[in-house]
């Protein structure tokens, strides 16, 4: 089952190294997303530890995409200009923007609506593996307090991409354009390179 959730980033930011556009971001753990269906209420989150199958195996391709779309890739793992870092509270991304697609449309309107800040989430496109293949991959607990609303609490997961969305989860959500001297870096205690 394909799951496209928009959730909270803290820090995604475009900045420029030389002539080059850099996208950074960083996807908090823990961090609950409200999912509706036809007036039904759910909610979500990943847990630390559930990208480690994605960050172990250096072969699985994940792309930066414009909202959700294979046909406006931003940046990929395979090529190298998209690195995956891990730490104990967040997967974080940098994409390295080659100049030379700057003219293609999509990338133009990306990084010009990041810039802007109408682009503000990030939202993952990943898959559950079967309970058969990963038992306890994911599980299902009433919400304390309000147990009509159920907490899907994800522990494993294969990601093949993320993308740059409109609308996050979370009014916290942050996206800045900021100068490279002031742009904070990234903490990375994991990194892995494609």
């Amino acid at each position: 089952m394909e799951t496209r959730v928009t959730w909270p980033v803290a820090g995604l930011e475009l900045r420029r190294e030389g002539r080059r556009p850099v996208i950074a971001g960083r996807f908090p753990y823990g961090g609950l997303a409200v999912l509706s269906d036809r007036g039904s209420v759910r909610k979500e989150r990943i847990m630390q530890g559930a990208f480690d199958f994605t960050l172990d195996d250096e072969d699985l391709e994940v792309n930066l995409l414009f909202g959700h779309d294979f046909d406006k890739p931003l940046a990929s793992r395979r090529n190298g200009s998209l690195i995956l870092a891990d730490s104990d509270d967040a997967l974080t991304f940098t994409a390295n923007i080659d100049p030379a697609l700057e003219d293609v449309t999509h990338v133009r309107d990306a990084l010009k609506m990041l810039g802007a800040g109408l682009v503000t989430g990030i939202s993952p496109g990943f898959r559950v593996p079967s309970k058969q293949a990963v038992p306890g991959a994911e599980r299902l607990d009433p919400e304390p307090g309000n147990p009509s609303v159920m907490i899907r609490s994800i522990m494993a997961l294969v990601l093949y991409e993320l993308s740059l969305v409109t609308r996050p989860a979370y009014a916290e959500s942050q996206a800045e354009l900021r100068a490279l001297q002031h742009a904070q870096p990234l903490r990375q205690e994991r990194l892995l390179l494609p």
